[in-house]
C-alpha cells in the first residue's frame, strides 16, 4: 500500500517558510506570534515522522529473516537513523547555544531573544556557524546514498534531495549563512531549522522505505493525517493578495500514486505535487475562516477518506501612521500635536524626520510630537527604522484662520445699555479653532450713530483692542435705539507676518 508522496516531496511546500521569515523582519508583532505557530506545526510534522521512521527497522529486521542474503538491508538501518539523528542533535545545538546565549526562555516558552539579530549573524555568519552547516547540509546526500545498493544510486539521488538554496548566488550576499542568517530575528531562524531538519528526517525515511523495499516488504501508508495552512503572510495589508498553500502533512515513499483532491470553502484547488497554492482578494479588513478539506485515494484499495479542518487569517491596514490630533492641517505659529505609531517596531528603532514649510518636530512623550512650521504650503513627515521601508506622510501647512471681531462675545447684533458700557474693548476670536492661540487686536474705528433727531454721527480712531480716552467717551454716551460701528478692525494672530483688515461688526443698543 502506499500513500500520497514521499516525505520530501510531501513537506517542500514548507520552502516558502524562507520566504516568509525574511517578510517577517519588517512587519508587525503580530508575524512574530505566526513564526511560533508555524514552528510549532513543523515541530509536529517533524514527530510523525520520527515516530514513523522508527516503526520501519523493526520490519525490515523480520522480513530480513527470510534469506541470508536480506541482511545486509537490515544492517543498514541503524546507521541511516544515526546519520539523521545526529544532524538534528547538530542543528538543536546551534539553537540551543543561541537562546543560552540570548536569555533562555519566557515563561510561555518563547526565547526571550526573540528579536534579537545580533546573536544569529555573529554565531551564524561571522564565526562560520552557518558555512559549517552549509558543507554538513551538502554532504548528507552522499552518505545517505553509499546505504543504496550502486545501481539503485543514480535514481534515488533525485529522490534524497536535502536541499541547499542557491538563489544567494543572485544576490548581494557573500556566503548562503549571509543570505539566510544576517540581521533575521532568532525567532524567524527557527522555523529555517525547523525545515533543514525536515529535509533531513525526510530523506531518513526515503532510505529506510528503499531498504524496505529490497527485502520485499509493502510501502507503508501511513494514517496520522492533517491538512496544514502555509500561508504566506500571516497577517496582510488591504488591497494586497491573501496567499496561502494548503497540503497534508504526512509521509509517503516515492512511489506513490496516491491521489489528493482539495477544496477550500467548497471550491476545488488545482493540485500540484501534493499542494494546493490558494489565492483571495482583500477588499476588507478583519478575520477571515477559510475551511479546507483533503481527499485521499489509496491507489491500492480505492478507498477514500476525508480530512478538514478550519483557519484563520487576518485582513488589516498598514501599521505605521502619522496623525494630527487636533486637524487634518499644520498651522504656522503654533504647536501642532502629532501621534506617531508602528506598530511591531521598538520606539527607540522608529526614526522620524520631517522636511518642508520650516518644520520642526519635538517629542513629548510614547508616540507624541509637536510639529511647528514656519511657512505655508507643504510639510512632509517620514518614518523608518527597525526594518520599515521608509514612509512619508503629506501635510498642508497653513496661516491661523480669520478670527471674528467680538464684543461681550457677540458678533454683532442688539445689547443692552448697560451691558454695552461695562465693556472694556474689541476682541478677535477664532471660531472653531482647537489651537491654544490668542489674536491681538491692532486698530479699528468706532462710529456712533446717535438715535433719530438727537445728534449727528461722531467717529474715534482707536489703536489696540482696549478703548482709548476718546473711543471710551463715546461708548459711555449709548442711549437706546443708537447704532455703534466698529470699522476697518484690523488683528494681528500667531504666525501672521502682518496684521490685516478682518472686516466691520455694529450693534444697536437697546
Amino acid at each position: 500500500m502506499s500513500i500520497p508522496k514521499e516525505p520530501r516531496q510531501l513537506m517542500i511546500n514548507i520552502m516558502y517558510l524562507v520566504l516568509t521569515a525574511l517578510l517577517a523582519l519588517n512587519v508587525s508583532a503580530e508575524i512574530f506570534n505566526a513564526f511560533k505557530v508555524v514552528e510549532k506545526g513543523l515541530k509536529k510534522s517533524n514527530t510523525v515522522l520520527d515516530e514513523n521512521n522508527s516503526h520501519l527497522p523493526p520490519e525490515i529486521a523480520k522480513l530480513a529473516r527470510k534469506k541470508d542474503e536480506l541482511a545486509k538491508y537490515a544492517e543498514r538501518t541503524k546507521p541511516v537513523q544515526e546519520l539523521s539523528s545526529d544532524f538534528s542533535d547538530y542543528v538543536d545545538g546551534l539553537v540551543n547555544y543561541m537562546i543560552d546565549e540570548t536569555g533562555g526562555y519566557l515563561e510561555d516558552g518563547t526565547p526571550k531573544g526573540y528579536k534579537d539579530k545580533d546573536i544569529t549573524t555573529f554565531y551564524l555568519v561571522h564565526e562560520d556557524n552557518g558555512d559549517e552547516l552549509e558543507e554538513r547540509m551538502k554532504g548528507l546526500e552522499e552518505q545517505f546514498l553509499q546505504y543504496i545498493d550502486p545501481e539503485d544510486q543514480e535514481r534515488m539521488a533525485k529522490e534524497i534531495n536535502i536541499e541547499v538554496d542557491e538563489s544567494w548566488k543572485e544576490s548581494d550576499k557573500k556566503s548562503w549563512a549571509e543570505f539566510n542568517f544576517a540581521h533575521m530575528p532568532l525567532l524567524a531562524t527557527m522555523p529555517i531549522f525547523e525545515k533543514i531538519k525536515n529535509d533531513v528526517k525526510s530523506a531518513e525515511s526515503t532510505v529506510l522505505n528503499y531498504l524496505m523495499s529490497k527485502v520485499g516488504g509493502e510501502d507503508i501508508v501511513f494514517d496520522n493525517y492533517q491538512v496544514v495552512m502555509q500561508a504566506k503572510k500571516g497577517y496582510v495589508i488591504k488591497g494586497e493578495p491573501f496567499e496561502a498553500d494548503f497540503f497534508l502533512s504526512t509521509s509517503a515513499s516515492s512511489s506513490s500514486n496516491t491521489k489528493i483532491d482539495i477544496a477550500v470553502n467548497g471550491s476545488t484547488v488545482p493540485v500540484r505535487d501534493g499542494v494546493a497554492s490558494y489565492r483571495a482578494p482583500t477588499s476588507s479588513t478583519g478575520v477571515k475562516e477559510l475551511n479546507a478539506s483533503v481527499t485521499v485515494t489509496n491507489p491500492v484499495t480505492g478507498e477514500k477518506n476525508t480530512y478538514s479542518n478550519s483557519f484563520t487569517y487576518e485582513v488589516g491596514e498598514r501599521s505605521a501612521s502619522v496623525s494630527a490630533d487636533k486637524m487634518n492641517v499644520l498651522y504656522v505659529g503654533v504647536d501642532n500635536p502629532l501621534s506617531i505609531t508602528a506598530a511591531g517596531i521598538s520606539s527607540n528603532e522608529l526614526q522620524v524626520s520631517a522636511s518642508g514649510s520650516g518644520i520642526k518636530l519635538s517629542k513629548t512623550g510614547t508616540g507624541k510630537y509637536n510639529a511647528t512650521v514656519s511657512q505655508q504650503g507643504e510639510a512632509k513627515i517620514t518614518l523608518s527604522g527597525g526594518g520599515l521601508a521608509p514612509t512619508t506622510y503629506d501635510f498642508r501647512t497653513k496661516i491661523i484662520p480669520d478670527p471674528i471681531p467680538t464684543l461681550s462675545g457677540q458678533h454683532g447684533g442688539s445689547m443692552g445699555n448697560g451691558e454695552f458700557k461695562a465693556q472694556r474693548g474689541l476682541f478677535a476670536e477664532l471660531q472653531n479653532f482647537d489651537f491654544d492661540a490668542r489674536c491681538q487686536v491692532l486698530s479699528y474705528t468706532l462710529f456712533r450713530i446717535p438715535k433719530p433727531g438727537t445728534g449727528d454721527p461722531v467717529a474715534s480712531a482707536n489703536n489696540g483692542g482696549t478703548y482709548s480716552g476718546n473711543t471710551q467717551n463715546l461708548i459711555s454716551k449709548a442711549s437706546p435705539q443708537d447704532r455703534y460701528f466698529f470699522e476697518d478692525v484690523r488683528v494681528k494672530c500667531p504666525g501672521w507676518p502682518v496684521g490685516k483688515n478682518v472686516g466691520t461688526v455694529s450693534f444697536k443698543i437697546k
